[in-house]
C-alpha cells in the first residue's frame, strides 16, 4: 500500500521557479497556507452586473503630481527629484523621490499575485534633469498614480496609504510604515487567504466557463498587446516626420514664395507694392504652419503614447496572473482524478476546488476592471487626440484666412 500512498497527494509542481510556485497559488491552493486574517485585511469580490468585480472603494480619492523639484542633500553634494503628491482624502501635500515609489511598487508587486500593478516609467532617460524628460516622467507618474486611485483594492491597501499620508519630514514615521509593510505577513499565499468571495447557491464559478473566459481573455491581451506596439511606433514616426520633415517642407514652401515676393520688388512700381507684401506674408505663414507641425505632436500624439506605455506595463503583467488561474484550474483537475481512482477523500478535492474558486473570482475581478478603466482611459484620450487635431487645423486654417485677406486690397 505504499505505493498508492505516496501518490496520493495532489503532485506539486516541480518548476520551482513556475510563477503558480512562486505566487503561492499552489500552496494555498493545497491548503498549506495560513494565517490570521485581520478584518482590515479582508479583500471582497463581489458578483456585479457583468460577473466577479472587485468591491468598490467606499471612499474614493485622487491624488495630483505637481512641480517635480530638485532637491540637494549631503550639504549640496547629491541632487534629486521629488515630487509633490496632494491626495484629495487627507488634503495634506507629501514630497516623494522616485526611489519611494520604486519601494512601493516592488511591496505591491510582490504582495498582489492577481491584481496588475501598473509599471512604473523608466527611472532615468539620459540627462537626469532635462526639462522634457522630467515633464514626460511626470506625465507617467500622474498615470500611474491614476490607476493606483482607481482600483478599489490598491487604492485602500497599508503600504500605499503610507506612501500618500506619511509626513515628508518625519523620518522615523516613514521607516516605521516602511518596515509593517516589509513585515507583511499577507503576501504570497496568505495573500489568497483575504479574498472573500459571494457564497451560497449559485456562487461557485463554473470551471469550463472560468477556463473559457481566462483563454478568452489571453487572446485579448496578446491582440492588444501586439496593436499597442504597432501604434506606438506608428505615432513615434509620424511625431517624428512632423517634428522634422512636415516643418522642412512648409518652410521650403515659405521660403519660395519669399523668393517671389523678392524678385517683385525689383519692379519698383507703386500699384504692385500691396503684392509684394501680401506675397511676403503669405510667406510668412507657411512659415508659421511649419512650427505648427512641429509643436503639435507634444499637444496630441504624445499623451496617446504615454496611455500606451502604461498599458504595455499592463499587458506585460497578465500572462503571470493567467499562469496562476491556469495552474489552479489545472489542480482541481487533478483532484478529482485521484478521487475518482480512490487516491484522495472527497473532502480534500473540495477543499482544493473551493480555494480555486477564490482564485478564480479575484481573477476574473481584476479582468473586468481592467476593461472598465481601458475604456474609461481610451475613450478619454481618443477624445482628447481628435480635439487637439481639430484645434490645429483650426490654426492652420486661420494662417491661410489671413494670408487670403492681405489679397483683398491688392
Amino acid at each position: 500500500g505504499g505505493a498508492a500512498k505516496s501518490s496520493a497527494t495532489v503532485s506539486r509542481n516541480l518548476n520551482r521557479f513556475s510563477t503558480f510556485v512562486k505566487s503561492g497559488g499552489e500552496a494555498f491552493v493545497l491548503g498549506e497556507a495560513s494565517g490570521f486574517v485581520k478584518d482590515g485585511d479582508k479583500l471582497c469580490v463581489v458578483l456585479g452586473p457583468r460577473g466577479p468585480e472587485w468591491q468598490e472603494n467606499p471612499y474614493p480619492f485622487q491624488c495630483s503630481i505637481e512641480d517635480p523639484t530638485k532637491q540637494t542633500k549631503f550639504k549640496g553634494m547629491k541632487s534629486y527629484i521629488a515630487y509633490k503628491l496632494v491626495p484629495s482624502h487627507t488634503g495634506q501635500q507629501v514630497h516623494r523621490r522616485y526611489k519611494h515609489f520604486d519601494w512601493l511598487y516592488g511591496r505591491l508587486a510582490e504582495k498582489f499575485p492577481v491584481i496588475s500593478v501598473p509599471h512604473l516609467p523608466e527611472k532615468q532617460a539620459t540627462g537626469r534633469f532635462e526639462e522634457d524628460f522630467i515633464s514626460k516622467r511626470r506625465k507617467g507618474l500622474a498615470w500611474w498614480m491614476d490607476h493606483m486611485c482607481s482600483h478599489p483594492v490598491l487604492a485602500q491597501c497599508d503600504a500605499f496609504q503610507h506612501f500618500l499620508t506619511c509626513p515628508s519630514t518625519d523620518e522615523k514615521a516613514w521607516k516605521q510604515g516602511k518596515r509593517k509593510a516589509e513585515k507583511d505577513e499577507m503576501v504570497g499565499a496568505n495573500f489568497f487567504l483575504t479574498i472573500s468571495v459571494p457564497t451560497g447557491p449559485g456562487a461557485s464559478l463554473d470551471l469550463q466557463e472560468v477556463e473559457s473566459q481566462v483563454d478568452g481573455f489571453k487572446a485579448f491581451t496578446k491582440k492588444m498587446d501586439e496593436s499597442a506596439l504597432q501604434l506606438n511606433h506608428t505615432a513615434n514616426e509620424f511625431a517624428r516626420k512632423q517634428v522634422t520633415g512636415f516643418k522642412k517642407e512648409y518652410q521650403k514652401v515659405g521660403h519660395s514664395f519669399k523668393c517671389l515676393s523678392q524678385a517683385f520688388e525689383l519692379d519698383q512700381q507703386a500699384f504692385s507694392a500691396g503684392l509684394n507684401q501680401a506675397i511676403a506674408f503669405t510667406a510668412e505663414a507657411y512659415d508659421a504652419i511649419g512650427d505648427l507641425f512641429a509643436d503639435q505632436p507634444r499637444q496630441d500624439l504624445d499623451p496617446v503614447m504615454d496611455l500606451l506605455a502604461l498599458y504595455q506595463g499592463h499587458l506585460a503583467n497578465f500572462p503571470d496572473i493567467i499562469h496562476v488561474q491556469k495552474g489552479a484550474l489545472t489542480k482541481v483537475k487533478e483532484s478529482k482524478r485521484h478521487v475518482e481512482e480512490g487516491k484522495m477523500e472527497l473532502q480534500k478535492a473540495e477543499g482544493i476546488q473551493e480555494r480555486c474558486n477564490i482564485i478564480s473570482f479575484a481573477t476574473l475581478a481584476e479582468i473586468n476592471h481592467f476593461h472598465k478603466i481601458r475604456v474609461r482611459d481610451f475613450k478619454s484620450q481618443m477624445q482628447h487626440f481628435l480635439q487637439q487635431q481639430i484645434l490645429f487645423f483650426q490654426k492652420v486654417t486661420q494662417k491661410l484666412e489671413e494670408a487670403l485677406h492681405k489679397y483683398d486690397s491688392v
